[in-house]
């Protein structure tokens, strides 16, 4: 097996966090005396405050070879930041051992790898010197960067001077076109507009398929870890849960951590709220009458809801979308309320089914609305990821590309040939 080129062995981060303990009420004359005991050496010392070692990694072990496209996910506070501002030796691992073969170049948060009093232009053969190239190789890279980060107004211009999307346009633009073996990125990109963030993943994809070059990428969005890696470490709360293919890792974070919970849905009893229009019940059926969450992907998915409208305006809309297991919508469907029967004291009640052999084996919620365009829709019902459903193969041509994106839904096509 080739050798890898990130070897992390056993390394951990601590932090030492000073507690004292809360006081209910505190005058004018308490601090007053506090302050005049610490001057004549009567007041608590920091080491008489209580301290707690913290870690914010714990015996962290992994390897990353050549052409890996890593994603680190986890919840907040789970050490994502903290391990690539260590592989970055932005900080020092208080123990344990990295090995690292080749160049590193780091986008972590907005503000590190520049020199704020520098201009653009400056900062990009500062960089480029840091990484180890000479000023003729940092030259044949200098258009494609300024073109990239889309700056070249405000070339000359301090970086201080940047707002925050400049600043991330100019240093991806500079992390990802200066060759480094190793490209690492924090979530940063979201300080970014939707479109340039698309141009970041676009060359995230290029130089890691394309080029071979290794990346490591922390990011809360499934969906383009899903698309982007093809390996996963997921940490929870300073140590390594899971690390394998990104496919099986990406699951089982959004199976241990998604709210979409059971597949029915009931409106709590003497809920207070504003809703003048709103769900009561919503659950997933079989053509059996079965409520169930497991369908086969041969078999016809029903949903039943159940519904309250006491305020009721022109155009007024049932919507109900399905989502995949990274939260994209995968359809969406309307109906307007005048189609459904009130049975009693303005209560409504409907139904859908979902074709069979129609949508992909794999994990979905639904989005349940009452709606109305350009309306204060504030009073009406909005349930995000709610009613979650697991569709099996049942056997189709599918079964055999197990852990492979292959889309949502499935169609039949005819084919032909002469």
């Amino acid at each position: 097996m080739a050798k890898p080129v990130i070897k992390v062995e056993q390394i951990s981060k601590k932090f030492v966090i000073s507690h004292e303990s809360a006081e209910r009420y505190t005058s004018l004359r308490d601090v007053i005396a506090k302050k005049a005991g610490n001057l004549m050496g009567r007041g608590k010392t920091p080491d008489q405050a209580r301290r707690e070692v913290f870690y914010a990694l714990n015996d962290i072990s992994f390897d990353v070879q050549a052409g890996d496209r890593v994603g680190i996910i986890g919840r907040n506070g789970a050490g994502k930041s903290t391990l690539l501002k260590v592989l970055s030796r932005i900080t020092e691992p208080s123990s344990g051992r990295i090995a690292i073969s080749g160049r590193v170049a780091s986008l972590l948060e907005v503000g590190t790898g520049f020199h704020p009093e520098l201009t653009g232009r400056e900062n990009i053969f500062l960089n480029g010197a840091i990484l180890g190239m000479s000023r003729a190789e940092i030259r044949k890279k200098f258009d494609e960067i300024v073109s990239f980060a889309e700056i070249e107004k405000f070339l000359d211009t301090p970086v201080k001077r940047y707002s925050s999307g400049m600043y991330v346009r100019l240093a991806f633009a500079v992390a990802a076109h200066l060759e480094p073996e190793i490209l690492i990125v924090d979530e940063v990109l979201a300080v970014g507009d939707s479109q340039f963030q698309k141009k970041c993943l676009g060359k995230m994809e290029d130089v890691s398929k394309n080029e071979g070059r290794t990346v490591l990428f922390v990011s809360h969005n499934m969906g383009v870890i899903a698309q982007l890696c093809n390996v996963a470490i997921l940490l929870n709360k300073g140590t390594i849960e899971a690390n394998g293919p990104v496919n099986a890792i990406v699951d089982r974070y959004i199976s241990n951590n998604g709210n979409a919970g059971t597949n029915s849905y009931t409106r709590a009893e003497n809920i207070v709220d504003n809703k003048r229009n709103y769900f009561n019940k919503i659950c997933t059926v079989n053509s059996a009458n079965d409520v169930i969450s497991d369908f086969s992907f041969d078999e016809e998915i029903r949903l039943e809801f159940d519904f309250t409208l006491n305020e009721i305006v022109p155009n007024l809309l049932i919507g109900i979308a399905m989502l995949n297991k990274y939260q994209s919508r995968v359809f969406t469907i309307l109906k307007p309320v005048s189609f459904f029967n009130n049975y009693r004291d303005n209560r409504y009640r409907g139904a859908v089914t979902l074709p069979s052999s129609t949508i992909a084996p794999n994990t979905y919620s639904f989005v349940f609305q009452i709606w109305v365009k350009d309306g204060d829709v504030s009073k009406y019902d909005n349930l995000e990821n709610i009613c979650s459903v697991k569709i099996h193969d049942s056997g189709t041509e599918y079964a055999i590309y197990e852990g492979y994106d292959y889309g949502n839904v499935i169609i039949t096509a005819n084919w032909s040939t002469e």
